[in-house]
């Protein structure tokens, strides 16, 4: 179990404090809901997590099979619902990975990360987007 202390720093502004490390992450609202938009908001934080979890699940499946993935980038996009409540509607990850397109452990490398633990808690609304570029 991990402990992460939270508090509110007033204007909208929190901190969340990682017990085992003591990093620290600062949230604001958006300014599209009463915010500052200053730092990532708690659904920016969400949709990341969808990314970076899978960057370090294919991180592990890649080194489990002795490939080097350092260099591989991404970028995540998230689209909040029009309608109320107000939640994510949709999830966009690019993941750009410096293998060739043919690399013979391909598609159990996508694999792994399409079955990451954020993939797997997210609500089944949330739609999700994932497109891969094999650009080695």
């Amino acid at each position: 179990m991990v402990t992460i202390e939270i508090g509110y720093e007033g204007e909208l502004h929190c901190r969340a404090i990682h017990g085992p490390s003591k990093a620290q992450i600062e949230t604001d609202a958006p300014v599209d809901n009463h915010g500052r938009g200053e730092a990532f908001s708690p659904t920016d934080l969400c949709a990341s997590s969808l990314g970076v979890c899978m960057l370090t699940i294919l991180g592990i499946a890649a080194r489990g099979r002795g490939v080097d993935l350092q260099g591989a980038t991404g970028m995540v996009t998230k689209e909040m619902s029009a309608d109320l409540p107000r939640r994510i509607a949709k999830i966009g990850v690019l993941l750009r990975i410096p293998l060739p397109p043919d690399h013979p452990h391909r598609a159990a490398l996508e694999a792994a990360a399409n079955a990451c633990p954020v993939h797997h808690s997210l609500h089944p609304d949330i739609e999700r987007e994932v497109t891969w570029e094999w650009v080695g």
